[in-house]
């Protein structure tokens, strides 16, 4: 079956993730004919199997802390008048349904709304046939149709990166993909790679009771973060129990029956229940057709796109896991947008990578925005740096939080926020007003004349700005 194209501007999306779906709804709301492509599910990777399972994991993971912080707080538990130390039990089998239903759930919304606008859904694998055709290959089989487009977005995400002599099999070694098959909680839960993902499940893990290993090839877990914060959390990952090596690498895992046997590259081995392989993410451009029709790629195969997700070729566009973006679902929807106002001439903020704030989700969390402390001391910008610890914070000692810190950024002479960095829990939501004051290029005496609730951990973010005020001359 052949379409010619309509009078309407025409745009193709192959997959439904974050990027898609925001791209769909932006190309209907300016009116454009829009077709989503999508064989998994609308939400993709990070609705169905990464963000959204993921962090409703590490919820339940911070409702079982909660318990054992209520006694430190002098909330007792007692049986018929009994004072009884509580014990938590975690049902793996309840959490994972739950969490499974949750995102289904977040899932069949995107789809009802995406129907409602207009969007019309191919249930199949898209790939591009030139620059201004996609072949799609039904789901369910039979035939393949050709879709002419006058704009082609591909969003279609990355995998789990699986290394030789570790390959997962979704039982006892696993990707971050396949956990939610567990029906019980790991007695000793390893996990390779000391990343973002790496860390996150570490925690989570740990918080859920199990014991966990965290094998890093690095100093430090979480490199690339800021220097303060993975010490922090090291720190409180060593004193919660965790067994953390550092400069290791695993050369081979195996799953015995029984367990798992991780053998690391100086030979020492490491004997527990289950092995978490995360080590990197490939995006899915393979068999896409896409250098066929002219569009760079990286050596990685990640599609090169410009700030406005633009590719090589001038009406393809990449946005998500799959680009040279940063993989944060948060500015893969920014993108989807993006693109979208780019190819139907509308307003098109190019996408400042410098400004995105992103959180990861270990306990406590850790958020940032903006340029490092590590950028400044290197020289590559000017700027002062204020450090408030938590410890400090009324509203955190009434809350029993002990870990954490706000650092704030300001450049010298002007005084505008340049950046920060938040550890803290709930620091996804605390970093906000720090990205609102680098996005609109806000001064440290800006922030710090906005009034704060007291008490509240917030009150930390003014306390460090009024500490970086400089004084008129």
């Amino acid at each position: 079956m052949n379409n010619s194209l309509s009078d309407l501007h025409r745009i193709v999306i192959i997959g439904g993730g974050p990027g898609g779906y925001e791209a769909a709804r932006a190309g209907r709301q300016l009116g454009a004919e829009v077709i989503l492509i999508e064989d998994a599910g609308i939400g993709g990777n990070a609705v169905l199997t990464d963000v959204v399972p993921s962090k409703t994991l590490i919820a339940t993971a911070e409702a079982a802390q909660q318990v054992s912080l209520a006694q430190t707080l002098g909330v007792n538990f007692s049986i018929a008048g009994k004072a009884v130390r509580p014990r938590v039990e975690i049902d793996m089998k309840a959490v994972n349904k739950r969490l499974m239903a949750l995102a289904k759930s977040q899932s069949d919304d995107m789809l009802t709304t995406l129907k409602k606008e207009g969007v019309r859904i191919i249930s199949g694998r898209g790939r591009l046939d030139g620059n201004h055709h996609v072949i799609v290959e039904p789901t369910l089989g039979g035939e393949s149709e050709r879709i002419e487009a006058k704009t082609i977005i591909v969003a279609v995400g990355a995998h789990p990166r699986e290394v030789p002599n570790s390959r997962p099999d979704g039982e006892r070694i696993l990707t971050w993909k396949q956990l939610y098959n567990l029906q019980e909680l790991p007695e000793h839960m390893i996990v390779v790679g000391s990343g973002v993902t790496g860390a996150e499940f570490a925690s989570a893990y740990l918080q859920l009771g199990s014991e966990v290993t965290l094998i890093s090839s690095r100093d430090k877990v979480l490199p690339g973060s800021d220097m303060d914060a993975a010490e922090l959390i090291e720190d409180v990952f060593r004193r919660r129990g965790m067994n953390i090596m550092n400069k290791s690498r695993a050369a081979k895992v195996e799953n015995t029956g029984s367990s798992v046997r991780v053998t690391l590259e100086d030979g020492k081995v490491i004997e527990g229940s289950h092995c978490l392989m995360a080590v990197g993410a490939i995006p899915n451009t393979e068999g896409l057709g896409l250098e066929e029709a002219g569009i760079r790629l990286t050596e990685s195969g990640h599609v090169i796109a410009n700030k406005v997700a633009r590719t090589s070729r001038a009406n393809v566009y990449a946005v998500g896991d799959c680009s040279t973006a940063m993989p944060l679902a948060s500015v893969s929807a920014m993108q989807g947008r993006t693109a979208v106002y780019h190819t139907m001439g509308d307003v098109a903020a190019p996408t400042r990578m410098r400004n995105v704030a992103s959180n990861i989700f270990t306990a406590p969390e850790i958020a940032s925005v903006g340029w490092s402390q590590a950028e400044i001391e290197q020289g590559l910008v000017r700027g002062e740096i204020e450090k408030v610890m938590l410890d400090t914070n009324p509203r955190a000692k009434m809350q029993g939080i002990r870990e954490g810190f706000i650092k704030l950024f300001a450049s010298i002479g002007s005084g505008t926020v340049i950046g920060g960095v938040v550890v803290a829990p709930r620091a996804s939501d605390l970093i906000f007003p720090i990205a609102v004051a680098i996005e609109n290029r806000l001064t440290v005496d800006q922030l710090a004349r906005t009034y704060t609730v007291y008490p509240s951990i917030s009150g930390s973010i003014a306390e460090a700005a009024s500490a970086l005020h400089q004084p008129i001359d």
